[in-house]
């Protein structure tokens, strides 16, 4: 209060007040007659101080007041403060008592109007674009099928209702965790990344969807604040950014991973709906299934082709059997059409002979000798061939595998039909064919022992 004298009295009998103290009842009346206000006017003289404060004057066309706004909340702005920058500041109104100076200490300010909010908007976009929190190489890819996801928004507004709904028809099986947040007003910003940090600290989050519904710019302003779009970049899980209509751009929506046009596009896009997905299961079981198919069917016909190229040995040794007749019909059907053209031959010299009717019954003696010698030499030579065509016939048939499986012998093929050669190409309980004379027997391998071969052992 202020203190009334009489100015006729003596001037050692007065109780004067110091400056200090006036100033400080001064600084009184300021707070508890006025207090905290909201005003409008034009930043002036605008100096960021190195404390990180900012010292300005608000004025109109008559008057002007000293403001100051202090670092923690400078920090908070969502624009760049700067003269002829028309604005709304909410703070106290006080004295600075050292000099005697009102002013008033800003805790909140924004620009004035749509046109002056747009302003900042594309000033904090250019400026968070230079310094690459757009960059789509740093964002993250949104998983098809989350654990769990959060929903950072209000727990009241039409924007929760949507993403449940659509996410109860689509993946039932998913868990849903809603964070509750401001989404409007001056403090929406900082409850925003109070959420942020709340899901970061929580497991089994896959993904966080953040936004609300539709607004003016004003209602959706909270979501162009810095701190907020560098908690999002900062984040460990992806985010989706989800605010206002399809139109509505905010600076979530550009650093977020992924930007949904509404809250409801959000709910289509976080997840894999169960439908979908069985769907598409079952399109790949029906690709593997014809892959089979086709893989047993070409499997098949190269079965198919293997066994026709194989020739059963008994079929092979009648082969040759019967080529071997054909050569002794060849054979004898030669040497008779050459005993014949010999004896033409010698009936002819003989004509020949006569018609000279010289002696030749000596003649005719020694050339009957020569004939006989003849027939008896390719007699003789036909039945030596025929002999060792028959040594070579009983040869062959001694070493036919046929007579050695009547002797009681086999051998072995895989399923596949290749011959087992030795112990080292079969493996326990693999099946194996042995093959007999009289037929095939099928088994199984339970144990296998490695010997010397018998060609290595010594006597």
């Amino acid at each position: 209060m202020f203190t009334s004298t009489n100015p006729s009295s003596e001037p050692s009998s007065v109780q004067a007040l110091t400056v200090s103290q006036l100033n400080m009842q001064i600084k009184g009346l300021l707070e508890s007659g006025i207090g905290a206000i909201w005003v409008k006017g034009e930043i002036s003289n605008c100096k960021p101080h190195n404390s990180g404060h900012l010292y300005f004057s608000l004025k109109d066309q008559q008057s002007q007041i000293k403001a100051v706004m202090f670092r923690a909340n400078n920090g908070r702005l969502r624009f760049k403060p700067q003269d002829g920058l028309e604005v709304l500041a909410y703070g106290q109104v006080s004295a600075y008592v050292p000099r005697g100076d009102y002013q008033i200490y800003v805790e909140h300010m924004e620009p004035l109007g749509t046109g002056a909010l747009q302003k900042a908007f594309e000033e904090l976009k250019n400026r968070l674009f230079q310094e690459g929190l757009f960059d789509p190489k740093r964002k993250r890819p949104i998983p098809k099928r989350p654990r769990k996801i959060a929903i950072i928004t209000s727990p009241t507004g039409a924007a929760i209702r949507d993403i449940l709904n659509i996410l109860k028809r689509r993946v039932p099986s998913i868990p849903v965790l809603l964070i509750p947040a401001l989404v409007q007003g001056a403090s929406a910003s900082t409850d925003l990344i109070r959420a942020l940090d709340l899901a970061q600290r929580l497991s089994g989050i896959d993904v966080i969807i953040l936004g609300r519904g539709g607004g003016s710019i004003e209602d959706l302003w909270c979501f162009n604040d810095e701190q907020l779009a560098r908690k999002i970049a900062e984040s460990k899980i992806p985010v989706i950014s989800a605010v206002g209509h399809e139109i509505d751009y905010t600076i979530s929506d550009f650093v977020a991973d992924l930007r949904a046009p509404t809250p409801s596009a959000a709910a289509e896009l976080v997840a894999e709906a169960d439908q979908d997905l069985r769907l598409h299961v079952q399109k790949l079981f029906q690709q593997i299934l014809l892959l089979l198919k086709k893989q047993i069917q070409w499997q098949r016909e190269k079965f198919q082709v293997t066994v026709s190229r194989l020739v059963h040995p008994q079929k092979r040794i009648m082969e040759l059997l019967q080529k071997r007749d054909e050569l002794v019909d060849r054979l004898i059907l030669a040497t008779q059409n050459h005993l014949k053209t010999c004896r033409n031959a010698l009936n002819i010299m003989f004509q020949k002979l006569q018609n000279q009717r010289p002696a030749i019954e000596p003649i005719r003696l020694l050339l009957r000798s020569y004939q006989e010698g003849l027939i008896h030499a390719w007699q003789s030579t036909i039945q030596n061939k025929q002999h060792a065509f028959a040594k070579t016939v009983a040869l062959l048939d001694s070493l036919s595998p046929l007579n050695t499986l009547k002797r009681g012998f086999g051998y072995q093929t895989h399923s596949s039909g290749q011959l087992i050669r030795s112990v080292k190409e079969v493996l326990p309980e693999q099946e194996m064919i042995t093959h007999l004379y009289d037929g095939r027997i099928y088994s199984k391998v339970t144990r296998i022992q490695k010997e010397e071969p018998w060609s290595s052992k010594k006597n």
